[in-house]
């Protein structure tokens, strides 16, 4: 009656291993570190890069605790902050020769002591929220006036194309604001671009006015499409945010739109808070031109002689010279996607490009014009232009589809459609807020935290075991033994823990040991009504189970609701209340009831429970009390 079978067992056993070895990288800690990323888009780091570090840092007499390379970045763990500062502007030095013309990105940053053999088997510690592990709060006001201007421009450029293929005359288009303003000589002419424009341009609203002699047209954003495009762009800003944070190799950074205008960016363990600003408010932007190939060109190209007027010298992945002409064919914006493939006649590694309607006429025509001739895909970054590819064209090409391919591998195909599809902010943003948080401050919270769970348990299981005796024993090992579960899932999981969360932890061992209390009392009940203790110890089980499982779905209804429509540490506080539920249930009932098992499931004869004292009725029809 009071016997698990040996799966049961076999599943406490495995369930308290895995619990241990997730729980255990929590412990050791991090340590101050030195993470190098790419710069630009087109560095790559490889083996070669790490070896030319290490180098670095002999040099230097500097000894790293541990090196590491995960195929993105190279990170470098160092024993103090000093020695960490230190190795930081050495590797920064050799790395970067010219400020202006940054290549690599070297920021300060912690990594865990978790041991390789743990990092094995993907035992990782929890992350740690802003507040625990110190770092950098940023809130973002993004220039939405800046936005709709960019777009105005746009449009501009459009009705420019427009009317000269429907072959209208016009006395000038130019942007005012964040509208667009066209001059005609008659009504004629005005009337039939008006048509053209209204069913070309729907997102804008098209007034006619008078300035002397001459009739104009002025084109607003109708209230609609300024709001769509706001929203778009604080999309495509919050994207772009999130590809150049990944340089800096924050652990679970918080982007997240606040307000119709405002974004918030927090980096929890990001020590260098220069270095995230620069990566949050750089620019990039793609351009297409042709690739200057007069003999001027060519020679310039080779180093025998100048850079002719009107183009421009770049280099490429390689480090090779391109001469360019100035004018830009096509940029980002006409960009809509860009993906890695195979060419379809050869099955090379390809780069497929999808353009927008007027890029993809521009093209066309570009393409028709220029058949042999290479065209140039330039990023320019911080002023400075770095040839991506510059393919030959095969053919005129239609259609919005382009095909980039020759002499790349699969690999190389795929980072060049990343670099393309990348772009740049949609609309210009600054920093209104900022907030630094030192790893001494998120460590003084991390003590607090810890000591408040600390107490709290301590005093529970000193509770259980002077009123419960053996079997409050039994219910504070069930209680530990959840709260290093509840660790281990969140580890898995790989969650961030906040303060927030450090409550909901507190108010799971609160939860857990109710679920025990539950237990013993009815095993309390069955004992006052003459049970036979085995009997007790079964009934009392099975009887609490109903009411546990009741009460924590109520709870974790709550939780989930927190869960749905939270946001930030409400969030937090919702992930660890719902896990917390979830291995309390686990812990209180079934791990609590094994080790009952395995104390008195063999004793045939039992007499009497170590639960306390328990109040029974005698033959009398009074009270009295018994110890058992």
């Amino acid at each position: 009656m009071n016997r698990y079978p040996l799966w049961k067992y076999v599943t406490i056993v495995v369930a308290l291993i895995i619990a241990t070895l997730y729980t255990l990288p929590n412990f050791y800690g991090e340590a101050p570190a030195v993470q190098i990323s790419a710069g630009k888009p087109s560095v790559r780091l490889d083996e070669t890069t790490l070896s030319r570090v290490e180098r670095i840092l002999a040099e230097q007499n500097i000894t790293p605790a541990a090196t590491q390379f995960d195929g993105q970045s190279i990170r470098v763990r160092f024993d103090s902050t000093d020695t960490q500062i230190l190795a930081r502007d050495a590797i920064d030095r050799a790395l970067n020769p010219d400020p202006a013309d940054l290549t690599h990105v070297v920021a300060l940053n912690l990594l865990p002591r978790t041991p390789a053999w743990l990092q094995s088997i993907n035992a990782l510690p929890m992350y740690l929220g802003l507040d625990l592990r110190g770092g950098v709060h940023f809130l973002l006001q993004v220039d939405m006036p800046g936005a709709l201007e960019k777009r105005a421009e746009v449009l501009a450029s459009d009705m420019r194309t427009t009317l000269r293929d429907r072959n209208i005359r016009h006395g000038g288009i130019r942007r005012e604001g964040q509208s667009v303003e066209l001059r005609f000589r008659d009504a004629e002419t005005q009337a039939a671009a008006l048509r053209v424009l209204e069913e070309q341009f729907p997102e804008l609203q098209f007034d006619r006015t008078t300035d002397g002699a001459d009739l104009k047209l002025v084109g607003t954003l109708r209230a609609d499409a300024a709001r769509r495009i706001q929203e778009q762009a604080l999309r495509q800003n919050i994207t772009t945010l999130n590809n150049r944070i990944n340089e800096l190799g924050v652990a679970e950074p918080i982007i997240q739109q606040q307000g119709l205008d405002r974004i918030v960016v927090q980096l929890p363990g990001v020590q260098d808070t220069a270095k995230a600003k620069d990566i949050l408010g750089r620019t990039a932007t793609l351009e297409l031109r042709l690739v200057d190939e007069s003999p001027e060109g060519l020679a310039a190209e080779r180093g025998l002689g100048p850079v002719p007027f009107g183009s421009e010298r770049h280099l490429d992945r390689n480090g090779q010279p391109v001469i360019t002409r100035r004018e830009v064919l096509l940029t980002g914006e006409n960009l809509t996607d860009a993906q890695a493939g195979f060419d379809s006649q050869n099955q090379e590694p390809a780069v497929h490009l999808t353009l927008d309607a007027k890029g993809a006429r521009i093209f066309r025509d570009v393409t028709r014009e220029n058949v042999g001739k290479r065209m140039a895909i330039l990023l320019f970054e911080r002023g400075r232009g770095e040839v991506v590819t510059a393919p030959v064209i095969r053919t005129e090409i239609g259609g919005g589809r382009v095909q980039i391919s020759g002499r790349m591998t699969t690999t190389e195909a795929a980072d060049i459609a990343l670099l393309l599809r990348s772009g740049s902010l949609a609309a210009p943003m600054e920093i209104v807020e900022e907030r630094t948080i030192g790893p001494s401050l998120g460590a003084e919270n991390i003590q607090m935290g810890f000591n408040s769970v600390k107490w709290g348990f301590i005093v529970v299981v000193a509770f259980m075991s002077v009123y419960y005796m053996l079997f409050g024993v039994i219910s504070s090992i069930a209680l530990a033994f959840n709260l290093m579960l509840l660790v281990a899932v969140l580890s898995m999981l790989q969650a961030t823990l906040t303060l927030p969360g450090m409550a909901a932890m507190a108010l799971a061992l609160g939860m857990a040991i109710d679920a025990n209390v539950l237990i013993n009392e009815r095993i309390r009940e069955e004992l006052r009504n003459g049970s036979a203790p085995q009997t007790a110890i079964n009934t009392g089980y099975d009887n609490a189970w109903g009411t546990i499982l009741d009460s924590n779905i109520t709870s974790l209804l709550a939780g989930l609701a927190l869960l749905t429509f939270g946001s930030g540490p409400v969030r937090g506080f919702a992930v660890v209340h719902c896990i917390g539920i979830l291995t309390s249930m686990f812990s209180a009932v079934f791990f609590s009831r094994g080790l009952v098992n395995a104390w008195y499931g063999r004793q045939k004869k039992l007499k009497s429970l170590s639960i306390g004292t328990v109040w029974r009725a005698d033959e009398a029809g009074k009270r009295g009390l018994k110890a058992d």
